[in-house]
Order: C-alpha cells, then structure tokens, then sequence
C-alpha cells in the first residue's frame, strides 16, 4: 500500500486528482470507478480545472459509479447521477454513453444491479477505483456486517448512514432507506484502488480499516488484502496511525 499524508483537504483534493490524471494519461481509454459525497468533490474540482487548461482528455474514459439511491430520479438534486454531473460529466469531454450509474428509478432494483455487474463485465473490469471512507467504516453503501463476496446488491441503509446523509436532505425522513452499490467483491476486482480520507472523524475508521482485524464489521478492512491501494488522506485524518502503518 502507498500512503500520502498530506497537509488539508485541498491537498489531498490534489494529490488525488494527481493519480487519476496519471492514470488518464497513460490509459486514455481507461475505465474509472468514481465515488461521490464531500470527500472527492475537491479532487473532481481539479480534474476539471486540469481539463479546461487542456492538460487532460476524457474522450475515451468510460466510468462507472459506486452507488444510487434507490427511488431517487436522475436530476434529483441529491441522486448520485446529478452529482457526477454537476461535478464532473458536464464540465469534461467525455462521452455520456460511457458514464454508467445504477438507475434508482429502476422497477427491479435487484435486477438492476444484475444488469450493472454485466457492464463491469464487458467493459473489462475498472481500472482505479476511487473511494471515500465512512465514519463506521463503510465503503461505497457497504455497511459493517455484509458479506465481502457480495457484487453489486440492494442494501438498507444503516441509521448511522441515514443521519449522516440527512444534512443533504430538507429532513431525515427524505433520505432513502435503500441504495443499489458495488458489492465489496466488485471493488476488490479493481486492478488499482484510490482510497481518499479527509477530516478528524475519519481517524478512527483509518485505524480500525489498516490496523485491525479484517472484519465485515469494518468494510474497509478488506483493504488490506488489495494488491494496489493507494491512500491519500490528510494530517488530521491520519492522526491516530501514526507511527502504526
């Protein structure tokens, strides 16, 4: 595992975006898994800047993301979709046809996440996978206590994540109670994994994932047994493994 400490979030929101670019660079048509929420938002910001300075070209890359929320349309101002677009697909050259996020409005959601293993599949498998870490440990919609062989799958959400997702939302009781997300067993198939982490309440979640047991009680801790991960986070984040890694 690679390991960058960097001084705040606007540098780790750079160093990230570093990675990606690389990976871009070297592979036009590589196919990117991407993650949403705070933590990334920095890096998508600079990935677009790079873009409008014509240092990058996203014409070939294909993507596909981590999760949806289940019931939520595409233009929904909290839905996965409208956030990658706002963040990143409208402001960059690449190919809507290749940008692929489960549909929450879908009639058969376990279907659907069916249909999306499938597009994995015949892309080839994702290239980097990009992740942000939840304060219990989750990844993507991978809540503690699922089962790793699981692929792309309908979850409930847990109340620690509805509460931490409700400052999105007019009120608690607008945020979903289901998402469609990456099994951890679609995440570990990446050939390379670019975990980002930002913030004094990630601290503990970063020491229990690469410290500890590997656990379903600890999503992350599944990490460990990766080939090539590569964890960017910040001073603060990495405050309680120091001296541990």
């Amino acid at each position: 595992m690679k390991i960058y400490v960097t001084e705040d979030y606007k540098a780790m929101s750079r160093k990230a975006a570093n990675i990606v670019s690389a990976q871009v660079i070297l592979k036009p048509n590589s196919v990117l898994g991407l993650a949403t929420g705070s933590t990334p938002e920095g890096m998508y910001a600079q990935l677009v800047d790079w873009y409008r300075k014509g240092d990058l070209d996203f014409a070939a890359v294909k993507s596909v993301n981590l999760d949806e929320y289940v019931g939520l349309e595409p233009t929904h101002e909290q839905s996965y979709r409208y956030f990658m677009q706002h963040h990143l697909f409208d402001h960059v050259n690449i190919n809507p046809a290749n940008t692929n996020v489960p549909d929450g409005l879908a009639a058969d959601p376990a279907g659907e996440c069916t249909w999306y293993n499938q597009v994995i599949r015949n892309m080839g498998g994702i290239d980097l996978q990009v992740l942000g870490l939840g304060g219990n440990g989750h990844i993507g919609f991978n809540e503690p206590g699922n089962a790793f062989e699981l692929e792309t799958h309908v979850v409930d959400l847990k109340e620690e994540t509805i509460e931490a997702n409700s400052r999105f939302f007019a009120s608690r009781d607008d945020v979903p109670r289901q998402a469609m997300t990456m099994g951890i067993k679609s995440i570990m198939m990446a050939k390379k994994i670019l975990l980002m982490a930002s913030g004094e309440a990630k601290a503990e979640a970063l020491k229990l994932a690469f410290t500890g047991p590997v656990t379903p009680q600890v999503p992350a801790s599944i990490l460990q047994l990766h080939p090539y991960v590569t964890l960017v986070a910040d001073k603060a984040a990495m405050s309680k493994l120091e001296g541990l890694l």
